[in-house]
């Protein structure tokens, strides 16, 4: 009997065992780390949003392709139009037109400089709106100051295909914007909560902060007192990227208009003509989960570690978090609580993977720390980056682009 084709790539996972010293990188509404109660102890967290922001900007930055998220859409376009020589009072109106013309539920506010809700759209949709209202500049200047500056005065349709625009960083991490048909996006990227590893306690710090003027005065000392909150720990990381929707989303790079699903198999030949792209963003996603650390408290704590080790699996089924793994929290030997953070993530891995029957998956390895390799992870790579690169190279593979 032949035997049946390997099951396709679909999902990429990222599981990270990271050390970071004295630090408040995430902070709850009283300046405290974040908490979670996790196998009955208390853990130090760092939210989803908190660790996807820097790792969206380096991704911006590797690939060269910036996304805004702002409320000052009108503004932009304000400013976009006064650089070019209009007279401030048409500029204004135009950035207001812009969020009228669309003609759906984005209300504007403060003055019609800014919308009610957040926009998520290349750098580039300011400055192709500004080109909408210089088509439309004689009848933008007609109703300035008249009854008729309320109502649609550019075209709806040109100015929809901008803020359904999407680049690289939307086609990763996706956008929520039901107001406008078709400019929604589901993101590829799904990331996890950091939390430690083991049981964490909250640390004061008092400060004080002297008046360098002062200091001569009678009443010389401190200026300011207060108390600060951090917290240290090994953290697990888990994020996942799902391939088949990374896919479809590059595919509708090519339009901003609504354009039916990829095929539900993947790899197809629409998918492999979009390879380049697809290796290049999975490539920088992957390189900025494993290379960021959130900016919080950076000044004064410098939290600016790697990670000990880094799991990658390319999964054809579906995404699997190892968090289970420290559901029982790690107890620190007299090496502290990294050597057996990697330890427990290699055995649960072993374990889960069993139970599973999942067999050879398309893609295992890690590397780290450890001078032995923890079976339970699969291959030994030498580097993250060659770790990254022959899972990308599973995930994509360019030879069957070059052929597509």
């Amino acid at each position: 009997m032949p035997t049946a084709p390997a099951p396709a790539p679909r999902f990429l996972d990222l599981h990270v065992v990271q050390t970071l010293p004295y630090n408040n990188v995430n902070r709850d509404d009283l300046g405290s780390p974040k908490s979670l109660t996790f196998g009955g102890t208390i853990r130090t967290r760092v939210s989803s949003q908190a660790w996807k922001r820097p790792v969206r900007l380096a991704v911006e930055e590797a690939i060269g392709e910036k996304a805004l998220r702002t409320r000052r859409l009108p503004e932009q376009v304000f400013r976009e139009l006064v650089k070019r020589g209009w007279p401030e009072d048409l500029a204004a109106l135009a950035g207001a037109q812009i969020i009228r013309s669309a003609e759906t539920k984005l209300a504007l506010e403060k003055g019609d400089r800014t919308t009610a809700s957040l926009l998520f759209l290349p750098d580039s949709a300011a400055p192709a709106l500004a080109d909408i209202a210089e088509k439309h500049r004689e009848s933008l200047a007609k109703a300035l100051g008249k009854a008729a500056a309320t109502k649609p005065l550019l075209p709806k349709d040109a100015v929809h295909e901008i803020l359904r625009s999407r680049n690289g960083s939307i086609a990763l991490f996706g956008r929520m914007l039901a107001e406008i048909p078709g400019a929604g996006v589901d993101g590829a990227v799904q990331v996890a909560h950091a939390f430690t590893t083991h049981t964490t306690s909250v640390q004061a710090d008092f400060f004080t902060a002297v008046d360098d003027v002062n200091q001569w005065a009678e009443d010389a000392g401190s200026a300011h007192m207060n108390t600060g909150e951090f917290s240290t720990g090994v953290y697990y990381r888990y994020a996942t990227l799902d391939l088949r929707d990374l896919a479809s989303n590059v595919a509708s790079l090519t339009s901003p208009q609504d354009r039916p699903a990829a095929p539900q198999t993947e790899h197809d030949a629409a998918c492999l003509r979009d390879s380049g792209t697809l290796r290049d963003l999975a490539t920088a996603f992957a390189t900025a989960f494993i290379g960021t650390v959130p900016g919080a408290k950076k000044t004064s704590t410098a939290p600016h570690t790697h990670p000990d080790l880094v799991h990658v699996a390319v999964r054809p089924d579906r995404p699997l978090s190892l968090a289970a793994a420290f559901e029982e929290p790690v107890r620190a030997r007299e090496h502290g609580w990294g050597g057996p953070s990697r330890q427990a993530l290699s055995e649960y891995a072993a374990r889960i993977n069993r139970l599973l029957g999942t067999g050879e998956l398309p893609y295992a390895a890690h590397a780290g720390l450890d001078e032995k390799p923890l079976p339970g992870l699969g291959a030994v790579a030498a580097s993250y980056p060659e770790l990254i690169a022959g899972a990308v190279d599973v995930a994509y593979p360019a030879d069957k682009a070059a052929t597509a």
